[in-house]
């Protein structure tokens, strides 16, 4: 890391000794807590004296939400009515009622997202998504009230974090307006190398920016509830002495001009709590993650529009890149431990969803506003670590079965916990409605029918598949489910901008048939994973809590055979079924069949730069933020370039070098214990190490990790270690 701070932009030169600390440089503001407390959520709310509706809700909005979920439900109706003509025109049977209420529960899915996308195109042709008094462009409104950006981190990469931060500060900073703001870097950071990394980049950014003063870093030494549990105790350390707070991911950037807007939008409605930008993905390299970014840039508008379009006030939470009145969120947002065992119980994992709910639940109002540019962050760079985080997503989502009947909430904060819970469970319900399919085709094959059974009729009993209302059933569904994508196309023809940093029409057809396809392909492949996610979360495995892999690197071709043999086998088993029963059903069978089959090589292709910089060579999969990028993201990637994925020094080398890192560590420390607080056992045992090791080598190789982050956090531990040789 003395690479790392050295490189650091306008920082000190290599070689070079850096001043000790930034003029004006002190650890931690003054403290200001805010009381936050824990509501039951079988309580009534405390609305504080608030009414129950906010005064920012939309007009007509009732009449929105019945369009869009009638129609929803109305589209549902008439496919199953089809649907049932399919399988049970001339006599119903089990298998057959069983795939109609499968296709009915899995149908209403995607037609809400079609009505729901509909909503979007006339929203955005209309130049919506926006509200509260913001404005897309023109003279920056004048802020009154102090913000804080929260930047929360967990054994990521300090140089990555740092740059993503250093260009948001730069962009904040030419606003003029940013004595209005003070940014935390909240760690939750296990890994002692990484801390006393994050502690030297920290440095590092203070001097570069010249923010000694107003930019903070604050490590946790017991990372209770984790990035909830972090951002809640900040904000009862200091949430009284700011209006706002912005919360960022590791790998959130944002421009001043949006948090400017943001900010100000806040402070003109005072009974507001939270207002969701909508995050572009950027910087992708490898193949998937450009897949990502492109369908998110360009079908993400339309989606975002859609829904705030009809959820008006009642919005949700990302848990990013958004803005949150520091009062509402400590009065109604603290998060009880659910009952029970992991899985399911214990912490909120999906925390933002339920924080959105419960604000709501206390009269605040919560908004997105997807019209407004400027807010940006990173995709996993292969299925494999999508998959990672989805299955952390999938268990925080399936433990919203508890909180959903949670006394008081709105109604649409409940369906949007049962649509996180859905997005998990639809995954296996489709399982299921494809296996059924090929077990009553293999029965309509093999199994000799009882055409008159044991009561005399005049007519048989025919096994009866209507192959021609299959078609047309098939052809709408696959409607259904493009038509979204058709209409995000009609839009970038008419939206010059986007329309040229795709790559022109063409350009951008093409890359909606390649996202369509190889999307097509992965599906299936991704379906599996949700569903055994799915399964292990039943089966009571907590999925953990692991930093997430950012960078291009890919994983190892036997690795991604030993992760996706699996599907493979899966898919073979179904061509065979499929073959047996007829050429036809194959075919219908194929868009499934052939992606697990080839679910080994698509894991290796996407999840390689080297195709994806192919795909980019091709002017495929552009998008405007990498053809023309915004000052903010152009300073992100060349800071990103000279600070990201230099090699971690040892914690220990790292302090023993650099005498003024060793001071700064020093002033950071935590309070020491007092008495009745709880004992840290790898503390103890530590020290001990460390008394009783001849040398520093010795010392590395006896402490364990979690004994070398006690020691360090400890006055004791490091005069111990600075008297080792």
């Amino acid at each position: 890391m003395d690479t790392l701070a050295a490189n650091a932009p306008s920082g000190p030169v290599a070689g070079q000794p850096a001043p000790l600390l930034p003029q004006g440089w002190c650890a931690l503001p003054p403290a200001a807590p805010l009381d936050m407390p824990v509501h039951p959520l079988g309580a009534d709310p405390d609305l504080h004296g608030r009414g129950p509706v906010p005064p920012t809700e939309w007009r007509m909005i009732h009449l929105r939400r019945l369009l869009v979920i009638g129609g929803a439900v109305a589209m549902t109706g008439l496919a199953g009515y089809e649907m049932d003509l399919v399988f049970n025109a001339v006599q119903r049977s089990v298998a057959g009622m069983v795939m109609l209420v499968l296709f009915v529960m899995l149908f209403l899915w995607i037609a809400l997202a079609f009505t729901s996308a509909l909503a979007g195109f006339g929203s955005m042709l209309a130049h919506g998504g926006l509200g509260l008094g913001i404005e897309r462009s023109g003279p920056l409104p004048r802020l009154t009230a102090r913000t804080a950006l929260l930047m929360p981190t967990y054994n990521e990469d300090p140089g990555r974090v740092m740059a993503g931060l250093r260009a948001t500060i730069d962009s904040l900073t030419a606003t003029r307006q940013e004595r209005a703001f003070d940014v935390f870097i909240l760690s939750d950071t296990t890994d002692p190398d990484v801390w006393v990394a994050e502690e030297a980049a920290y440095m590092a950014l203070c001097r570069a920016t010249g923010w000694g003063g107003r930019l903070f870093y604050r490590r946790r030494a017991v990372n209770t509830d984790r990035k909830a549990g972090n951002i809640g105790e900040w904000v009862r350390a200091y949430g009284a002495a700011y209006q706002q707070m912005i919360t960022l991911d590791a790998d959130s950037v944002m421009s001043g001009d949006v948090i400017v807007r943001l900010t100000a939008a806040m402070e003109r409605n005072p009974g507001v709590a939270l207002i969701q930008s909508l995050p572009v993905i950027v910087n992708g390299q490898t193949l998937f993650a450009r897949m990502q970014q492109f369908a998110g840039r360009v079908y993400g508008p339309l989606i975002a529009h859609g829904i705030a379009w009809w959820h008006g006030a009642e919005g949700n939470y990302w848990g990013h890149n958004a803005v949150i009145r520091t009062r509402a969120f400590a009065e109604q947002a603290g998060l009880p431990h659910l009952p029970g065992r992991k899985p399911f119980g214990g912490a909120i994992m999906s925390h933002d969803f339920v924080e959105a709910a419960l604000m709501r639940r206390g009269g605040w109002a919560i908004h997105m506003v997807p019209a407004l540019a400027g807010s940006y962050e990173e995709s996993p760079p292969s299925l494999t670590d999508i998959a990672i985080r989805d299955r952390r997503w999938c268990q925080g989502n399936l433990q919203h079965a508890k909180v959903v009947s949670a006394r008081g909430l709105h109604w649409i904060s409940r369906m949007h916990m049962l649509m996180g819970i859905g997005s998990y469970v639809t995954a296996p319900l489709w399982l299921i409605f494809l296996l059924v399919g090929i077990v009553v085709s293999l029965q309509n094959r093999f199994y000799k029918p009882e055409y008159f059974g044991d009561t005399k009729l005049l007519y048989p009993h025919w096994p009866h598949v209507d192959p021609v209302q299959a078609e047309y059933m098939f052809i709408g569904t696959m409607g259904v489910l493009l038509a979204p994508k058709i209409l995000a196309y009609l839009l970038l023809l008419i939206d010059g901008p986007l329309r040229r940093g795709c790559g022109g029409a063409i350009a951008a057809a093409a890359s909606i048939v390649v996202e369509t396809v190889v999307g097509g392909l992965l599906a299936p492949v991704a379906m599996m994973i949700q569903t055994a996610g799915v399964i292990s979360i039943l089966l009571g495995r907590d999925s953990g809590w692991n930093a997430q892999r950012r960078d291009a690197g890919g994983l190892q071709i036997m690795q991604n055979v030993r992760l996706y043999m699996i599907h493979t086998i899966m898919g073979i088993a179904l061509s065979v079924a499929a073959w047996s029963v007829s050429l036809p059903l194959f075919l219908w069978m194929l868009p499934v069949t052939l992606g697990l089959v080839c679910a080994i090589p698509l894991a290796v292709l996407t999840g390689s730069a080297v195709v994806g910089q192919a795909f980019r060579r091709a002017h495929l999969l552009l998008i405007p933020e990498e053809t023309a990028p915004p000052p903010v993201l152009r300073a992100a990637v060349a800071y990103m370039m000279q600070m990201a994925g230099q090699p971690v020094q040892d914690a220990f080398a790292a302090l023993r070098g650099r005498a003024g890192l060793l001071k700064v560590h020093e002033i950071m420390l935590p309070p020491p214990r007092r008495p009745g607080d709880p004992i840290n056992p790898a503390l103890l045992v530590g020290l001990l190490k460390l008394r009783e090791a001849p040398d520093l080598a010795t010392a590395l190789r006896e402490l364990s990790r979690a004994e070398k982050s006690a020691v360090l956090g400890n006055a004791e531990g490091l005069h111990l270690l600075a008297r080792l040789s």
